[in-house]
């Protein structure tokens, strides 16, 4: 009788475990994961003439990109050479696609 109402309470904390986990997976890991491959396709995606706001808060556009870098124009005649993971965004996108 004591051994049955063990096996009960074990496999309720064993699903109460797994549910946990689930729950962490599907509402932290999961869209972080999104999160970052989004954030990739859009660093793969950069060209020319796109106007964008680095991680720091500065603006400017696009005038070279190369495989690691980009080399942004933040004002006539000044230009900032980057690596690509200093890119936030592009300028005038929505909300959405950040």
């Amino acid at each position: 009788m004591l051994l049955q109402a063990m096996d009960g309470t074990g496999m309720a904390n064993i699903l109460m475990i797994v549910g946990m986990v689930a729950v962490f997976y599907f509402f932290l890991l999961r869209p972080q994961q999104q999160q970052r491959k989004k954030q990739k396709s859009f660093l793969e995606s950069l060209k020319r003439e796109m106007k964008i706001v680095t991680t720091g808060g500065i603006h400017g556009k696009i005038v070279d990109v190369s495989e690691t870098t980009v080399t942004v124009e933040v004002d006539k005649g000044v230009r900032l050479k980057l690596d690509k993971t200093a890119i936030s965004y592009e300028f005038g996108a929505t909300a959405d696609k950040k």
